[in-house]
């Protein structure tokens, strides 16, 4: 039976190996990603579906206004906190057609 210390040898080349094998592999994937992507002439678009510079979604966009106060005429999306002139009271009155 092997001691502690030589296990743990053992285990650190081991690592080494595991970690030459996984760089081996990639560069193989890589190049054969990028000669299918020449081959085929394959743009950024064709393989992901969306240009990934500005992703697929954006965050932050404008949404229309669901709610209208009649008396006052602001507007509110109904989302985040809700304004005082509708917090607490039945919204159906308020939506927007």
């Amino acid at each position: 039976m092997a001691t502690y210390k030589e296990l743990l040898q053992q285990q650190e080349a081991l690592a080494l190996q595991i970690e030459e094998a996984r760089k081996s592999e990639i560069a193989n994937a890589v190049a054969q990603v990028r000669k299918l992507i020449n081959d085929f002439g394959l743009s950024e678009r064709d393989v992901f579906g969306t240009s990934r510079k500005t992703g697929g979604t954006r965050a932050g966009g404008k949404v229309a206004p669901k709610y209208r106060d009649p008396a006052t005429g602001q507007t509110w999306t109904g989302r985040g906190k809700a304004p005082k002139w509708i917090d607490g009271k039945d919204r159906t009155k308020y939506l927007i057609a």
